[in-house]
């Protein structure tokens, strides 16, 4: 990761407000106590973005059943995360971060090169957070396809 995080590091703190449940700002130390899967993601309503979400929907039962929270960040709107919950069903928080600070603190915001075109955005990464707020394992350049289910196997060695 660019900024050094890395397992057993303290995860940085946020507050970032979140389309879901009661739409107020959510910080991660509000799930002190439960294991956290952030989860960082380009854009609502994109292909993989959409693979990865209704994967972690789907699978939803089995992770809230091991005490697991999951929240996805990503720089969209609100307005643009309450259209892609409600399309697609979405049973967790989409927390917009639209300045990008928290992205940047996780270090996920990384140059691309797409079909030779380089632009700067969110590289699809996830963070496992035990209950007292340490890093236990980072998933860096995520491929969604099976992602989902190493998580979950990740989840009983935590």
């Amino acid at each position: 990761m660019s900024d050094g995080l890395k397992a057993g590091d303290r995860a940085p703190e946020f507050t970032l407000e979140a389309e879901g449940f009661s739409r107020s700002p959510v910080r991660l130390s509000d799930f002190r106590g439960k294991k956290v899967v952030l989860y960082f993601y380009p854009k609502d309503d994109t292909p993989g973005c959409t693979r990865e979400a209704c994967d972690f929907r789907d699978n939803m039962s089995d992770l809230s059943g091991k005490g697991v929270v999951v929240l996805g960040v990503s720089k969209d709107s609100l307005e643009s995360h309450a259209k892609f919950r409600k399309k697609y069903d979405l049973t967790f928080p989409l927390l917009a971060d639209a300045t990008g600070e928290v992205s940047e603190a996780y270090g996920v915001i990384k140059e691309k090169n797409l079909y030779g075109r380089k632009s700067v955005g969110i590289e699809r990464t996830t963070f496992l957070i035990d209950g007292e707020g340490v890093i236990r394992k980072i998933y860096p350049k995520v491929k969604v396809d099976g992602h989902v289910g190493k998580i979950a196997e990740d989840l009983s060695r935590i």
